[in-house]
């Protein structure tokens, strides 16, 4: 008789001893063979049977060897036979098996035929399942058969078995224990009522289970019936579900992994477009083009000029699956649409399309499953989907939903002025409106005003110096040229055709000419480009339709016309491209800085682009939900401010070697010595000084750096030097110990000392003003760590 051992049970360590016996079997007999059951139709049968066993009474007594299963296999097959009726051993996957050990040894045919081809060295292993959750399984066993307390610790027990192929199938396994019974022997210990309130507490330690019940206290006496099921498909559809609601980068591929363990087929392709839902129709745009089959990375399609008619009705105004078996019998149906002419690109034989929408109607997903050849997938197997269908609609509201979080957060993150320091009241402001709108009772709610009280501003800017005199200048050079252009035109002309009117245009034209070398006035661009648009460009057109070679002169006026703005666009572009460089570079080097100061101590900031950059900071103990604000910190971060000013009027100096329009910045700091309340402006959604008093703040960054030193004409910012303004002389003296321990790093060169004229509104201003050392390269830069920012203030 062939036996399958899946544990070795002299490793096995269990409550259990293990004496294999077929009495109940043989009971069942005994009671057809007495007289009470003489007319039965066993009643024969089970007398024979008994006759058969009388001669071997260890199967009725019990044996641990298995040898004797072999000695006696014609005698144990006879007696089993009812069990394994013959006309079942072909369907029905079922052994005669020893519990835990799983150790079998009669099977059905079908059972026997997947253990061969498993392969000689496979050995049955149930899946999850170590030996303490062995033992603990054998003492509940236990308390129920023999002292009748029922635990619940059901679960399903599993063996991934692999077939001829290699493939592991998945079979849940059932075992009857009825045709066996426990037996104590006399090292038991008799389990009391707070021995099992002990072990209710206790899963987690085997040892007090053990010492419960100790190994080999118990026999389990007889044997049991394993029956497998197949529940491979189940199995797979249970891990696209996990897969789906997983959800994760990995998804597309791990989906398609169990879709072709779910068709058998080995490759099979997965992957879905989302098409977003229009007034006007159905638009292609997909949320991630790139796991769609049928659909290319860089393009949006129409559903309408993409798709059949078929198609578009079934799957997006009806919104049911279709299978196209056949593909190249739907190119011939189809005229070989684009549609077509796509899956025969991806060389797919057949396609399965199947819609999902948004529980909100906004998108649709189809999902893609294609395979190579005809057939494969067609109408009747797309069925086998119907149960995970619900899943997958789930996953898309949930990827739809994730799409919509990550544009909120992108819209956070660069349109909006919560910076991530704050945004803790933020939060906090939105879950007391929510609270206080499910407990109203009917009474209006208003969000709270977000205030933060006693904060310390900081605000810095690095200004574009000149910028409005180099943009003119850039203007004029371009309409300079592009009037001298069309002179040249009308010069051409005139020697073809002595037409008067190429004169007067000229004398047009020179006076514009002339107007705009002395200087640029307001209106003058576009009254110049409405002239050359009304007045030149038609007699452009007539020369170019009566003359061939004064259309090549033309074509040279209008290759120097950019395309959207018609105009020359060449001195303007080098200027704004040298603007949009040195902001970049600034904003970038702002916002990686300001992510290390973050660290010292959170705060809001703020930073702004305009002809250079500017910023807002503000740091105080309302600004932090946890964390305690001290003085240090506000002058750590005044010292990093100035510090970074430096670095930024470098980052400036080294950008002028990349720009066509060499451009230099001139920087300034305000200081304000008093806290202040800013408050977030719902309609303006940003964040502003609080108070009359606090206006007078604002006032001063909006003036500043216009501002003269007094009796003199000599602007306050210049380039090459860092502006620090103050109204008190306590700031004075602080920053003038900043300056000078920079100053001792080599960044900084000459100080002055400066009153300023008074502003409209502002008088009382001063200024300190400090000459910048520039450092050719990046590593000459001395830059200060943290450490040394708090050492220098702690001094």
């Amino acid at each position: 008789m062939k036996v399958i051992q899946a544990n070795d049970l002299n490793k096995l360590e269990l409550p259990l001893q293990f004496s294999i016996s077929f009495h109940k079997v043989f009971s069942m007999y005994e009671k057809y063979a007495s007289a009470e059951f003489e007319k039965h139709p066993f009643h024969n049968s089970a007398k024979i049977m008994l006759k058969e066993m009388a001669d071997v009474p260890e199967l009725i007594e019990g044996f641990s060897d298995f040898k004797l299963l072999e000695k006696h296999q014609e005698k144990i097959e006879l007696l089993l036979k009812p069990l394994f009726p013959e006309s079942l051993l072909l369907n029905e996957i079922k052994a005669a098996s020893i519990p835990f050990s799983f150790t079998s040894f009669m099977f059905t045919t079908r059972f026997e035929d997947i253990i061969n081809d498993a392969g000689k060295d496979f050995k049955l292993r149930i899946r999850n399942f170590d030996d303490d959750l062995f033992y603990i399984h054998a003492c509940i066993m236990i308390l129920s058969s023999v002292y009748n307390y029922s635990i619940d610790l059901k679960r399903p027990f599993f063996f991934d078995i692999p077939d001829k192929n290699g493939e592991i199938k998945n079979y849940r396994v059932a075992f009857n224990g009825d045709l066996g019974e426990i037996i104590p022997t006399k090292n038991a210990p008799k389990i009391t009522e707070d021995d099992i309130e002990i072990l209710l507490d206790s899963f987690d330690n085997i040892e007090i289970w053990k010492e419960k019940f100790p190994v080999g206290s118990y026999i389990f006496k007889g044997f049991g019936i394993v029956n497998l099921f197949d529940v491979t498909t189940d199995e797979i559809i249970s891990e696209i579900r996990n897969d789906l609601l997983r959800g994760d980068e990995n998804l597309t591929a791990d989906l398609e992994k169990n879709l072709r363990r779910f068709y058998n087929i080995e490759d099979l392709r997965l992957g879905f477009s989302v098409f977003e839902v229009m007034p006007d129709g159905l638009i292609g745009k997909k949320m991630k083009k790139s796991e769609s089959l049928i659909l290319d990375a860089d393009t949006e399609s129409s559903c309408g000029s993409f798709f059949c008619n078929g198609v578009i009705n079934k799957v997006f105004n009806e919104g049911e699956s279709i299978a196209i078996s056949d593909v190249e019998k739907y190119g011939k149906n189809t005229k070989q649409n684009p549609f077509y002419l796509k899956l025969k690109e991806k060389n797919i034989g057949s396609i399965m399309l199947i819609p999902i929408p948004s529980k909100n109607k906004d998108s649709l997903a189809v999902l893609e499953i294609t395979s190579p050849r005809p057939f494969e997938l067609n109408s009747i197997n797309k069925y086998k989907l119907l149960d995970i269908l619900p899943v997958f609609a789930s996953a898309v509201d949930r990827a739809s939903k994730e799409h919509q979080n990550l544009l909120a957060a992108t819209i956070q993150e660069h349109y909006t002025s919560i910076h991530s320091s704050v945004k803790w009241r933020f939060d906090e402001a939105a879950e007391k409106y929510h609270y206080d709108l499910s407990n109203n009772n009917g009474e209006k709610v208003k969000l709270d005003q977000i205030v933060f009280e006693n904060v310390y501003p900081l605000f810095g800017q690095c200004d574009i110096k000149g910028s409005s005199i180099a943009r003119n200048k850039a203007i004029r050079a371009d309409l300079t040229l592009q009037l001298e252009l069309a002179i040249d035109v009308l010069k051409e002309a005139l020697k073809s055709e002595k037409l008067p009117i190429y004169d007067e245009l000229m004398f047009r034209i020179t006076t514009y000419f002339n107007n705009i070398s002395r200087g640029l006035k307001a209106g003058d661009e576009v009254e110049i480009l409405d002239f050359l648009k009304r007045d030149i460009y038609p007699v452009f057109n007539h020369i170019k339709d009566i003359n061939e070679d004064l259309s090549k002169v033309i074509d040279i006026y209008e290759s120097r016309l950019d395309k959207d703005l018609h105009a020359v666009y060449e001195k303007r572009k080098d200027y704004e491209n040298s603007v949009t460089l040195l902001n970049d570079k600034l904003a970038s080097y702002l916002d990686e800085k300001q992510e290390e100061a973050q660290q010292m101590f959170p705060h809001y900031f703020e930073r702004y682009k305009t002809d250079g950059v500017e910023h807002n900071m503000y740091i105080g103990q309302s600004l932090v939900k946890k964390g305690k604000f001290e003085n240090l910190y506000l002058y750590n971060l005044r010292l990093w401010q100035l510090q970074l000013m430096v670095e930024m009027e470098n980052v400036a100096y080294r950008a002028k070697l990349e720009m066509e329009n060499p451009l230099s910045i001139a920087s300034l700091i305000l200081v304000h010595s008093n806290s202040l309340a800013i408050k977030f402006r719902m309609d303006e959604k940003q964040f502003d000084v609080d108070g009359a008093y606090n206006i007078r703040y604002e006032i001063i960054k909006k003036r500043i750096d216009k501002a003269h030193i007094n009796g003199t004409d000599e602007r306050l910012t210049v380039p090459g030097k860092i502006a620090i303004v103050y109204s008190q002389e306590k700031d004075a003296i602080e920053y003038i110990k900043y300056i000078r321990f920079l100053q001792s790093k080599n960044l900084f060169g000459k100080l002055e000392k400066l009153e300023l004229e008074d502003l409209q509104g502002v008088s009382g201003l001063k200024a300190l003003r400090v000459e910048v050392i520039y450092q050719d390269k990046e590593e000459e830069r001395s830059t200060l760590t943290y450490d040394e920012l708090i050492k220098e203030i702690q001094s």
